[in-house]
């Protein structure tokens, strides 16, 4: 993962991520194939699905002449120790196979406003993350990705991506994507983006 050095600060420096997104939409298993191999499992590999007593998850970032830890926390559920956290940038996460995990991002949007914004103008970077790519097939309920894009414009998310953890396409372009955003929240202009989601 390459990246101009002179776009980072400080070394050992340990950026805080969370995760939030309904119950199944795929979060874990995203994580968890991160861990063994952020461009995705091979067809014969077996992931160890990662457990919530090893949080938070932590990832080893190295771009060019710098290094940075990611440490991620990822939960389904609402009011539980997330909301005391002190995140650097959160991600929204859907099932692109089901239309009320993107619906119900407008509620964890909230939830990001009204834990973590408190002062006016205050904001904290977001990226919206559709997993399960896999299974977006032709079909009546169909989320289309144009559709996903205004979603992510209308929640004022600063990046969108979308992969699928189980054939790993797009999964190391989504990871160094997300780690793009971890790392620029180290710099004096932090991680939120001028003028519009970016699309990766």
């Amino acid at each position: 993962m390459a990246e101009r050095a002179s776009q980072y600060q400080g070394d050992d420096t340990t950026v805080t991520v969370l995760v939030l997104g309904d119950p199944e939409c795929g979060k874990t298993t995203f994580l968890s194939c991160l861990k063994k191999s952020p461009t995705g499992p091979s067809s014969n590999a077996e992931v160890n699905v990662l457990r919530d007593s090893d949080q938070p998850f932590l990832y080893d970032i190295h771009f060019a002449k710098k290094s940075f830890a990611l440490e991620i926390y990822d939960t389904a559920y609402p009011n539980q120790h997330w909301s005391t956290l002190k995140p650097d940038v959160v991600v929204l996460a859907f099932d692109i196979s089901n239309r009320d995990t993107l619906t119900g991002l407008k509620e964890w949007r909230q939830d990001i406003i009204r834990y973590f914004q408190h002062g006016h103008g205050e904001r904290i970077p977001v990226m919206m993350l559709g997993l399960k790519r896999d299974l977006r097939v032709e079909g009546a309920d169909i989320i289309y990705p144009q559709e996903t894009y205004r979603m992510a414009q209308e929640l004022r998310c600063d990046r969108y991506a979308e992969c699928s953890a189980v054939t790993g396409e797009l999964l190391a372009e989504t990871f160094e994507d997300l780690a793009r955003l971890a790392g620029m929240t180290t710099t004096e202009f932090g991680g939120q983006t001028k003028g519009g989601c970016v699309v990766m």
